[in-house]
């Protein structure tokens, strides 16, 4: 455990190259919206977003020109359809803009955008962002390598992203860990092994608490647990391989003492060899296309010198594989650690 662990202060947003903008395209991410991050900047002025507690959210609430909010309204009904739809104008009717919110902290200042079913007063959000080739990698691995499909799409220096559904990592360790069962603390800790193990192989990175979600799921006479990562700036950008691995952030502290608490030892191991088999699994489920995403990755800069450097010298110290020292390039080091997954999975299996 290290309360030291230190994150670049400000990640600089890479520009998405022609090759990745071809692979978007070809799997259908890349697409002519109407609407683009730069127009929602045009804002006339702003409130604070209290939360419940009248804290400070970080957010504030925007609002536009009279002349010009019914268009942006349009559009961003539009971009919706496009996201969760086949971008027909049918539903546009029963939709309603309820709210756009900003956010001026973290890399991406993401625009929230909350839309409202008019018919069922249903409603959901989807973010509208500044597009950094890092943050697609990082949605492109997670929606091929987790559990989870992800919906986002890409518009010149846009990006569009669906909600995660979810509580945030650090009000549940706060607020609803300490109520929860003893089985229910096993299982949440089974997770975190998990999830530790699943963004180191895919190095992502900076997963302190606020940064991933749990979603509870009622099954039958009990409640099953899962983590889910939001924030994916920090795609295969450091050089240190503790900022890959969640168990060493300070703030996920409550959870390795949960995982010191209600696993042992043998069961960590099991639960680390089942994440990395379902992950080789998954690789090669997607065999094509994660390979057509690493060859854009391996030609990208999405980093500095110095991180990869530092970052193939602590995986080949992890583990003894010298392909790490021949990277150069963050794409070429991902590509190593996933091979390097998928070869012990399969000189396993063949067994």
């Amino acid at each position: 455990m290290s309360d030291d662990l230190k994150i670049s202060k400000k990640k600089p947003s890479y520009l998405v190259s022609d090759k990745l903008n071809k692979y978007l395209s070809d799997y259908k991410r890349n697409i002519n919206l109407p609407i683009l991050y730069s127009d929602l900047l045009r804002f006339q002025g702003s409130v604070v977003v209290y939360d419940k507690n009248d804290e400070d959210t970080l957010w504030i609430r925007v609002y536009y020109n009279e002349f010009e909010r019914e268009e942006i309204d349009h559009n961003l009904k539009q971009v919706y359809s496009h996201l969760i739809s086949d971008g027909s104008q049918g539903i546009l009717k029963y939709l309603n803009i309820d709210a756009i919110d900003y956010c001026t902290f973290g890399n991406s200042k993401p625009f929230r955008v909350k839309v409202r079913n008019i018919l069922n007063d249903n409603y959901t959000h989807f973010y509208v962002k500044k597009a950094d080739a890092s943050r697609i990698y990082g949605l492109e691995l997670e929606h091929m390598l987790s559990p989870y499909n992800l919906n986002f799409l890409v518009c010149d220096n846009t990006l569009i992203e669906e909600h995660i559904a979810g509580i945030p990592g650090d009000e549940f360790i706060k607020n609803m860990l300490p109520d929860c069962t003893s089985s229910e603390k096993a299982q949440i800790a089974k997770e975190f092994i998990k999830f530790n193990e699943r963004c180191m192989i895919r190095l992502l990175g900076d997963m302190r608490s606020y940064n991933y979600v749990i979603v509870p799921t009622h099954d039958f006479d009990h409640v099953v647990f899962n983590i889910r990562a939001i924030d994916f700036d920090q795609q295969s950008y450091e050089g240190n391989l503790k900022i890959y691995r969640p168990q060493f952030f300070k703030e996920n502290y409550k959870m390795v003492e949960l995982v010191r608490d209600k696993i042992q030892e043998e069961s960590v191991l099991q639960y680390k060899v089942e994440e990395r088999s379902i992950v080789a699994k998954r690789m090669i489920s997607f065999n094509s296309r994660i390979k057509a995403l690493l060859k854009c990755m391996m030609s990208d800069e999405i980093s500095n010198k110095k991180n990869i450097a530092q970052l193939k010298k602590d995986i080949f110290e992890y583990t003894s594989d010298v392909n790490f020292k021949k990277s150069n390039s963050m794409g070429e080091i991902l590509k190593n650690a996933l091979d390097f997954v998928k070869r012990n999975y399969e000189s396993v299996s063949a067994r």
